[in-house]
């Protein structure tokens, strides 16, 4: 029996439309089977937006932020007119979907199936979807993730949000006033402070020792300082141990204190949408919420790949996209490709903004001789354009090798997503440090971090070589009495 399609695409996120869209590129007859796209992350890039504008300007029309002045005291204060705002995000969130809408894709030769289905494996693989059996010669899992709710003693009884239905509730007249965030993932220090500054008093509680558990922890030193200026209280080192409804108002217990509230986000971790999917008919095995799969990104039935949040991790959408990429092209061709996560940068939407690549510091003396590993820093307050635009706090550290090799990079500040990206860049094509210190930014720019950091590599060299610091100066004394 013949199959119908090269590839089988199963979740409608946007990785799963990302690789639908290029396996059309590529020439090839592609299904998507799609139920329900979550855009949450675009609802919350959209009302961040608007907190920062409140930040900065006076009014700004179109956003919901205005002035209010007395006469009295002939002062003026931001607002955020939370309706209007919501009608921007909204706006903003229909305009995306409507590029990823069914007729959208159709039209570039997406085969677009709305529905759920499940694997089926006799009398052949086939996915089905509305008693129609899709036959492909492979299959690619994109269906994503959703919250996994902790068990707390009280907290369904009590009632709570969590990302996949915090914006639809936000479509209220007025914004909840108190809030506890359960966190521990990007997206519940990003909401944090987004709340934050829209005027809502916010406790971040989280278990770890720093705000998230795989940055550097200067960095989570750093960030955390910001949100406390902002007005997040953080509680680290905090399990929450029962919830409880005392009249009309959310009580929520965190280690030795008790927090009233008006709202209870829970944003701790993400569990994969397998659980429809009848995946042990077909032979795909996951642990502790992780789908199981290779370096190539497949599945342990091989004709089934996996990527973006449904394979585990945090959910970012350039590596979901990388992954889909990969996989795609292993699923279509020859399955030669594999992922590289040390090249692949991720960020964190916070203000100033945390971007990060490779190993941490930490990371790299426990995998390199520690006598081989350089921590070069550098702090946004020597970089001409922060000091211009009033954007001083950050840093920069890069991790390297004695011998250049760029290990790694985290970066808060103004402007890191971008700085970033040119980090990645330079470690996938093995640029070294010596030529990032050649580089030679625009000036004023936010990429002359880069370029100061760099420099602090052959000062740190020159400075633990005593042999190469006495050569230099006998060479520079027998030049200066050349011509006597």
């Amino acid at each position: 029996m013949t199959n119908d399609y090269d590839v089988v695409i199963i979740g409608g996120s946007l990785a799963g439309h990302y690789a639908a869209l290029a396996a059309t590129q590529l020439r090839a007859t592609v299904a998507l089977v799609e139920s329900k796209v979550n855009y949450g992350f675009i609802y919350h890039q959209a009302i961040n937006e608007i907190s920062n504008l409140a930040q900065n300007k006076d009014d700004v029309a179109g956003f919901g932020i205005h002035s209010r002045c007395s006469d009295s005291s002939q002062t003026c204060d931001r607002y955020v007119a939370w309706q209007e705002a919501m009608l921007y995000a909204h706006g903003v969130v229909s305009n995306i979907q409507e590029h990823n809408s069914p007729a959208i894709l159709a039209a570039q030769g997406v085969d677009v199936i709305v529905g759920n289905g499940q694997f089926q494996s006799s009398p052949q693989l086939a996915f089905i979807v509305n008693n129609r059996p899709l036959r492909a010669r492979t299959y690619l899992l994109a269906s994503g993730s959703h919250p996994a709710i902790p068990e707390i003693d009280g907290l369904q009884a009590t009632g709570y949000l969590t990302l996949s239905d915090i914006w639809q509730s936000l479509n209220q007249r007025t914004l909840a006033k108190n809030w506890v965030i359960i966190g521990g993932i990007p997206q519940s220090i990003e909401i944090a402070q987004t709340l934050a500054r829209l005027g809502c008093s916010v406790t971040l509680v989280v278990k770890y020792p720093y705000i998230l558990p795989h940055i550097d922890p200067e960095i989570a030193v750093l960030l955390q300082a910001q949100l406390e200026v902002d007005g997040v209280r953080v509680l680290t080192e905090k399990l929450v141990t029962q919830v409880r409804r005392i009249e009309d108002k959310k009580w929520v217990q965190a280690g030795d204190k008790a927090i009233e509230t008006d709202e209870i986000l829970v944003a701790t971790e993400q569990q994969p949408n397998l659980e429809s999917l009848n995946l042990a008919t077909v032979g795909v095995k996951w642990h502790q919420r992780r789908l199981v799969v290779n370096d190539k990104l497949q599945t342990t039935n091989h004709r089934i790949y996996a990527c973006g949040d449904v394979i585990g991790g945090y959910d970012f959408a350039n590596i979901a996209n990388c992954e889909a990429r990969i996989a795609l092209k292993n699923a279509l061709f020859f399955p030669r490709l594999k992922v590289n996560y040390r090249c692949i940068p991720w960020a964190i939407f916070s203000q100033p903004m945390l971007a990060q690549v490779g190993l941490t510091e930490a990371q790299a003396k426990r995998q390199f001789n520690q006598d081989e590993v350089l921590v070069l820093r550098q702090y946004f307050k020597t970089v001409a354009a922060a000091q211009l635009q009033d954007e001083t706090t950050g840093i920069c550290k890069l991790i390297v090798l004695r011998n250049g090799e760029i290990l790694g990079a985290s970066i808060l500040g103004k402007e890191a997503g971008e700085l970033i990206n040119l980090i990645a860049l330079a470690m996938s094509q093995k640029i070294t440090i010596r030529h990032l210190a050649d580089l030679s930014p625009v000036y004023p720019s936010f990429s002359e971090i880069l370029e100061q950091t760099a420099s602090e590599w052959s000062k740190q060299r020159l400075n633990s070589n005593t042999a190469l610091q006495e050569f230099l100066e006998g060479f520079f004394y027998f030049r200066r009495n050349w011509n006597l």
